[in-house]
């Protein structure tokens, strides 16, 4: 249930868990999804803005982050508050910085290799350390 019906496919009404088919469909189900998805990312921030006592920047990364300018435009759009300013065009042209020069906060997008640091965090974790034998 967790895996196959939940997250944004359970909250779109089964339109679709990948967030491409959401962005592309004219279901209001579907935006209601994207409206909901946009607004825990902004929450979220919101919440660890507070808890670190400011933010200088957010970075935009992996599937979504690097791929989705609709979403990037929503969640800056949403943080207006904290000070971002962001360019629409660069947004547009998935340029590495999203934010104009008057942001106080800086917004970026950086591709990522999720499978790289997978495969990286896993060989630290079974490697033995340093001078201990692995038998």
């Amino acid at each position: 249930l967790l895996y196959r019906r939940s997250g944004l496919l359970g909250v779109s009404g089964g339109i679709a868990s990948d967030m491409r088919d959401l962005l592309a469909s004219n279901d209001p189900r579907a935006r209601q999804a994207i409206e909901l998805f946009v607004f825990r990312i902004a929450r979220e921030i919101g919440a660890l803005t507070s808890t670190l006592g400011g933010l200088d920047g957010l970075v935009f990364t992996a599937g979504i982050g690097e791929h989705a300018p609709e979403i990037r435009a929503m969640v800056c759009e949403r943080l207006g508050w904290l000070g971002v300013r962001f360019d629409a065009a660069a947004n547009g042209r998935n340029a590495m910085r999203i934010s104009t020069s008057q942001s106080r906060i800086e917004a970026l997008v950086i591709p990522t290799d999720e499978e790289a640091m997978i495969a990286r965090h896993t060989l630290e974790t079974i490697r033995p350390p340093a001078g201990i034998s692995a038998d």
